[in-house]
């Protein structure tokens, strides 16, 4: 993994059962259980999850990029102009945050350290 680098990309899923049927039927895709609310995904090109969500899905996908300094990385988004909507939080395998950049984008950073 790379520092900056996208690394994974996260949808919003209304029921992960149906969402695991279509992507695996339909493209092949596998994936891990992370409790009711997470799946990740594999065999696609590129790492991703599913997290479950009641909300309306307008644009679902997230953009996770990869850092090992999260307080390191998350100062410089402040610096630059980033807005924090979601302070560092721990997960399994791993912590991350949300910010928006200038323009509105929501985007998050992760690290396994």
């Amino acid at each position: 993994m790379e520092n900056n680098k996208i690394n994974y990309i996260e949808f919003k899923g209304k029921d992960l059962g149906k969402i695991k049927e279509f992507y695996g039927l339909t493209f092949g895709w596998t994936f891990t259980d992370y409790g009711p609310e997470y799946i990740a995904f594999s065999n696609s090109g590129l790492e991703g999850g599913f997290a479950q969500s009641n909300e309306t899905i307008t644009n679902g996908a997230l953009v996770v990029l990869y850092h090992d300094n999260l307080e390191e990385i998350q100062e410089k988004v402040v610096r630059s102009g980033g807005t924090i909507v979601q302070e560092i939080f721990s997960f399994p395998g791993g912590r991350r945050f949300h910010f928006t950049d200038p323009s509105g984008n929501e985007l998050a950073i992760w690290s396994d350290k």
